[in-house]
């Protein structure tokens, strides 16, 4: 008995034109390394030279051949979609141009004085213009970190909470306290320090020490995340509002069991941007952290330092050795704002994926 071919038919995967295939990418490759050439040699024989001659001259040089390319394959309305395209990658890559060449600088010039020493011992006995080698940043890493770990602990639950009763509750004094926010967001920050050291060191018993320092970097940060928390919550449909509503939830238990989770990612994000406000702030640490070269384990007694501290005595100094430890300290800051991107991120939530 012969069996009859089965009916069903395998499931045809939807074509997704808007994907070149290797060989349509080759002539954009090709007019790429064209461009390339021409603008090198524009660069060459023109005044205009370094990385910004080279994007001055490279960004309308590809969107010329871009345009010709197309018009040559397609029609004047195609050319026309390519040069818009063009511009629009121009753009982006003149946005990140400025990012990778700060990157580039920071790993080139911090990296040859970055050894386990360095790392491991602090500037009590060794001083700046000593060689690479003696000395390092150990009290500078462990007083950064107290400094973001006490803001953190300060401006955080402040400016959720600050956030949440401005966008959820808008009661009594939301006009005035959106006021303030904006203003705060464009306080100097020395101002923050200064009002710190003019209100409680200069007062109170209290000396310079890490947490006053978090406590003038809480100021700075605080409007951050309180603005930030505001645009997150605010993408947040009404409908989840509505419907805690309408299963009898208080307001309080819908905002604080729907909306809050809805918006975990964005409100993480909002804590990573205030931590990246603050990582590199110097001028209010001058008046609160009293800058000291040892080790201080005590965040809330005596003298310690951080590494905007630390990178701005360097610089100060203005010797090669004391410039070295700059860099290298610059190159390490990145690092912990990095993990502390990283971490966070992974602690959020997983999307998930959505395979064609």
């Amino acid at each position: 008995m012969m069996s009859t071919p089965s009916l069903e038919k395998a499931p045809v995967r939807p074509t997704r034109p808007w994907i070149k295939t290797p060989v349509q990418r080759i002539p954009g490759l090709l007019t790429s390394i064209i461009a390339i050439t021409i603008s090198i040699g524009i660069v060459g024989i023109s005044p205009l030279k370094g990385k910004l001659g080279f994007t001055l001259v490279f960004a309308p040089v590809f969107i010329t051949l871009q345009y010709l390319l197309a018009r040559v394959r397609a029609t004047k309305k195609a050319a026309q979609d390519i040069v818009v395209a063009s511009v629009v990658w121009a753009a982006g890559f003149l946005v990140f141009l400025p990012v990778m060449s700060i990157l580039f600088t920071t790993i080139k010039r911090g990296l040859p004085g970055l050894n386990l020493k360095f790392l491991s011992q602090t500037m009590s006995i060794a001083a700046f213009t000593d060689p690479i080698g003696t000395g390092g940043i150990l009290h500078a890493i462990t007083g950064t970190l107290f400094l973001i770990l006490i803001s953190i602990v300060i401006s955080v639950p402040l400016g959720i909470l600050t956030a949440l009763y401005l966008t959820e509750i808008k009661g009594p004094g939301s006009s005035f306290i959106q006021f303030i926010v904006q203003a705060m967001s464009g306080v100097p920050s020395v101002i923050a320090g200064l009002f710190v050291y003019s209100t409680i060191i200069l007062t109170t018993p209290l000396r310079q020490s890490s947490f006053l320092g978090g406590l003038a970097l809480a100021i700075l940060m605080t409007p951050t995340v309180t603005r930030t928390a505001q645009e997150v919550l605010a993408l947040i449909p009404n409908d989840l509002r509505e419907a805690g509503l309408a299963l009898g939830a208080t307001q309080w238990k819908t905002v604080s069991m729907v909306v809050v989770p809805a918006a975990k990612s964005g409100l993480l994000t909002a804590v990573i941007l205030g931590v990246a406000r603050i990582a590199g702030e110097t001028a209010p640490l001058i008046f609160t952290l009293g800058g000291a070269d040892a080790l201080n384990l005590n965040p809330l007694n005596g003298y310690n330092s951080a590494l905007p501290l630390y990178v701005w005595k360097g610089f100060l100094i203005g010797l090669p050795e004391a410039i070295q430890r700059a860099w290298s300290a610059i190159f390490v800051l990145l690092l912990i704002v990095l993990t502390l991107f990283l971490v966070a991120r992974s602690i959020g939530p997983k999307r998930a994926r959505k395979k064609l």
